[in-house]
């Protein structure tokens, strides 16, 4: 049998906005997820409403449990602490069953569309994302000052405000092709991105022209605009990058799961856009399609469903003809699971990664990372998400573990 026996919920205090979730079945097999931001509300979500409900189910009924975990009146159809919460068990039990028949979750979704799937690099410092205030737009996660400092080689947030186009070429000598950066960030905050002034706009722009400068066309470049604007200004914003021939702009409107609005921006700028990591659920998805809003669709695997969602998201774009690309800077399991979704969907363009986390808080985490070769992220090769957590820590002094059984 495949039963789920015990549920269990490990997060750390120095890093509060990941946690992990392992289930174990009576089979001797322990299945690994995770899900980002909201650490607590999530562990309080699992014990309190899902783990009991979860105990002595067949843990292969992976579409089934992800169905009751996903329905409106649980979900509610956004990125909500329920669906993080789910998709960290779904997470867990796709690795289960890549465990129980000794392959790849790649494998066990159907097989690979391509022999590596492409990368690139989310310009991110090294502490990006282990702690954040969410609701404060001017939070030191996106704005830098004069006086800091780089604290290492990949303090790449820091790079791309200073230099830009020495950033650049710092990525191609590492065979990155392709790099998101966030200038305009940190002018969202006086006005609650309302507008934007000539003079934040001359600013914000002058990372795109340094990296033109410096490299050419040999880098592809993103935008990444953190759904911080109202219309008008991401209309401004969109039309004054328009000569940098960007790869794409993402997030750039408050409100990205409104349809109506995606078409209105989309039919005033000629930027390619990107959306998004903020929003989940399949009819939402299907409506930004529909409108015409969005060139690329982005999500979240540990906030939207989990991998069961995040292929059925990949075949709604599929259906758009759309490229599909899952977001990770939030944690290393994650970033596992979309690139085994990635590795198997025909629509997957890009799986994204932090390198700053991946030479530094993510390797400290878990046993294992995808290796990347030129640029392109290489196949899982172990069996189920290919990663397990440390030993090293389940034994720290700021571990807080839970169990359901």
């Amino acid at each position: 049998m495949a039963i789920i026996t015990k549920i269990r919920t490990i997060r750390l205090k120095e890093m509060p906005n990941v946690i992990w979730v392992e289930i174990e079945t009576d089979e001797g097999l322990t299945g690994l997820g995770e899900t980002y931001r909201a650490s607590e509300a999530v562990e309080a979500m699992l014990h309190g409403e899902i783990a009991k409900s979860l105990i002595g189910k067949d843990s292969r009924n992976i579409e089934a449990i992800s169905r009751t975990l996903t329905t409106p009146y649980v979900g509610f159809h956004s990125t909500s602490t329920e669906l993080r919460a789910a998709s960290a068990i779904d997470i867990a039990l796709w690795d289960l069953y890549g465990k129980r028949h000794h392959i790849p979750v790649y494998e066990a979704l159907g097989g690979a569309c391509r022999e590596a799937v492409p990368t690139y690099n989310t310009c991110a410092g090294y502490s990006f994302n282990v702690s954040s205030k969410a609701f404060d737009t001017g939070n030191s996660r996106r704005a830098i000052s004069d006086e800091d400092e780089m604290k290492g080689p990949y303090d790449d947030q820091i790079a791309f405000n200073r230099d830009a186009g020495k950033l650049a070429e710092s990525l191609l000598s590492e065979g990155y092709k392709v790099m998101k950066i966030w200038p305009f960030d940190p002018f969202a905050k006086e006005t609650q991105g309302n507008r934007i002034t000539q003079g934040e706009l001359a600013k914000g722009l002058e990372p795109f022209k340094k990296i033109r400068q410096a490299v050419g066309d040999k880098m592809e470049i993103m935008c990444e605009l953190h759904s911080l604007w109202s219309l008008p200004a991401a209309i401004e914003i969109c039309k004054a990058l328009e000569p940098f021939n960007l790869l794409w702009v993402e997030d750039p409107l408050c409100k990205m799961g409104d349809p109506e609005t995606l078409r209105i921006l989309k039919n005033q700028v000629n930027v390619p856009i990107c959306g998004s990591e903020s929003v989940a659920g399949l009819s939402t998805f299907r409506n930004m399609l529909n409108s015409g809003g969005i060139d690329y669709a982005m999500l979240d695997i540990g906030w939207a469903g989990g991998i069961t969602e995040a292929c059925k998201i990949s075949a709604i774009a599929e259906s758009f003809s759309t490229p599909f690309a899952p977001h990770d800077c939030t944690g290393p399991i994650v970033l596992w699971a979309g690139l085994h979704v990635a590795a198997h969907s025909p629509m997957a363009v890009f799986q994204e990664i932090v390198r700053a986390n991946m030479a530094t808080w993510y390797k400290d985490l878990v046993t294992d990372l995808p290796k990347i070769k030129n640029g392109m992220l290489q196949l899982p090769e172990k069996s189920g998400i290919g990663a397990e957590l440390c030993p090293e820590v389940k034994k720290r002094k700021d571990v807080v573990i839970k169990e359901t059984w």
